[in-house]
């Protein structure tokens, strides 16, 4: 890298949240990390420079933004929690500032364990939904870190999503309902549909009393995933019966507010035939439908393509990405391969394709990529990763390049807006977006090895003329 990575993130402080009349503020990295969130300031011109002209229509609307963000596991908050306070604060402001920093809007926390904690364990291990308590990880590590972020974003948004319900909750299947004495697997007994819901209940009212409030919830992490270390199996049927019986009443009995999203699992569905179309079999329930604001999904198998199809099928529900992996088995850490190919795939292809949210999976993680648990992933990067050895030294990965490449300059509640691309050179991506002070926001990519000039405008009369590097991400904001 030509410069220090926090040194730059440190200039982010010089740019705006609110539009300006004559000036862009530009803010790129490229794949070989010649430019790290690299600012700059360009003109507005009267006249557009390069052939390629790429025109935003502000009038032809789509979905309304929430924000973009990472999951804030128990090993992200252990590893936070080891770094001196001074470099955490640090970190956590370069991160989730809006006015010092990139603006990560949205998180993603586990209820209970996930495959990144601590230990296994749920927040009622002990028989009886009236034993219900936070654990040691949420108390020591998880909250304290939470509290940190309000103090930065107050505004910031909250999911939490489960690995798996209490053991003592579990059968081995459906038909013999025997207990499932094992952390991995196994399916929620009916009986214990109304405990379950209680215990989401108490999870957001006992978060709510150390003054972190829920936004958002999905009944299971991965319902199709009978192997992770922390797993619970529930299909389409059974969360339908979960959330129309049992959940969402519940919330409405205790005036819990926070939206639940169906699913929260991969575009193909695991490839399970009778699970196809899972979230539209949940909206076939008319009662079901009335609690689902939406659906998550993950791209550990499939295709972006079935959000559109979802979409285009219930317009009226919401699409949110929820969890992505970088790791061994895909190159990770090389910003080279991965930065326009995550961006391609999980950044501007999910918003595009109708997401309200994009969420990353860990924040952070140590160089040897943990703490994990054993059944879980052992071959995962961070967004981040922090040397283990001091807890200081820290490699910026692609997902952090490509959350915050959106989460600075499109803000929650800006709504997606309609790009006009003649001509369009293969390898260029981009979306643009009003934000809510009605500033244009404008993120594009260029996939290909050589640099590409285009003149951007909201209005056709100011327009940002630019030339994008070979491969390399830039945001505009004006």
């Amino acid at each position: 890298m030509k410069k220090n990575h926090l040194l730059l993130l440190a200039c982010l402080t010089c740019m705006p949240i609110c539009g300006f009349a004559r000036k862009a503020q530009v803010m790129t990295t490229t794949a070989n990390r010649e430019q790290s969130f690299d600012l700059q300031k360009i003109k507005l011109e009267k006249t557009a420079e390069n052939p390629l002209q790429i025109i935003i229509d502000p009038n032809v609307k789509y979905q309304e933004m929430d924000g973009f963000g990472a999951a804030v596991t128990g090993s992200s908050c252990y590893n936070l929690m080891q770094m001196s306070e001074a470099a955490r604060k640090d970190f956590l402001v370069k991160t989730f500032s809006h006015s010092k920093g990139l603006g990560y809007s949205y998180i993603r926390i586990s209820i209970g364990c996930s495959d990144f904690s601590l230990s296994e364990y749920t927040c009622c291990d002990k028989p009886g939904i009236e034993n219900f308590a936070l654990q040691k990880e949420e108390l020591e590590y998880v909250i304290p870190i939470l509290k940190e972020i309000l103090e930065i974003n107050p505004e910031i948004k909250i999911l939490g999503s489960p690995w798996t319900c209490p053991k003592w909750m579990k059968v081995d299947n459906l038909k013999d309902l025997k207990s499932f004495d094992s952390w991995t697997s196994g399916q929620l007994n009916p009986k214990y549909y109304q405990d379950y819901a209680t215990y989401f209940v108490k999870w957001v009212q006992t978060f709510a009393e150390h003054g972190i409030s829920i936004y958002a919830v999905t009944p299971q992490n991965e319902p199709l995933n009978r192997g992770n270390s922390a797993s619970l199996y529930m299909g389409w049927r059974e969360e339908l019966k979960f959330v129309r019986d049992a959940l969402g009443p519940a919330f409405k009995r205790a005036e819990i507010t926070a939206k639940i999203y169906a699913f929260d699992h991969n575009y193909n569905y695991d490839n399970i035939i009778d699970e196809e179309d899972y979230t539209l079999k949940i909206y076939n329930d008319e009662e079901a439908a009335a609690f689902l604001t939406g659906a998550a999904y993950h791209n550990y198998g499939g295709n972006r393509e079935e959000l559109l199809d979802v979409g285009y099928k219930r317009p009226d529900k919401e699409l949110i990405f929820t969890e992505t992996s970088i790791g061994m088995w895909n190159d990770g850490r090389n910003l080279a391969k991965r930065l326009t190919d995550d961006m391609r795939e999980v950044a501007l292809g999910t918003v595009n394709n109708g997401c309200k949210a994009v969420m990353v999976w860990n924040l952070m993680l140590d160089s040897e990529r943990g703490p994990n648990r054993e059944g879980g992933c052992q071959t995962c990067y961070g967004a981040v990763d922090i040397e283990r050895s001091n807890y200081t030294d820290i490699t910026y990965n692609s997902h952090y390049y490509i959350i915050g490449h959106l989460s600075k300059v499109v803000k929650p509640g800006a709504v997606r807006v309609q790009t006009k691309l003649p001509h369009l050179p293969q390898g260029l991506m981009c979306s643009a977006f009003v934000n809510p002070d009605k500033s244009i926001a404008f993120v594009c990519m260029n996939e290909a090895n050589h640099p590409i000039e285009f003149s951007v405008s909201a209005n056709g009369k100011d327009y940002v003329n630019y030339t994008i590097p070979a491969r390399a991400v830039s945001s505009f904001q004006w």
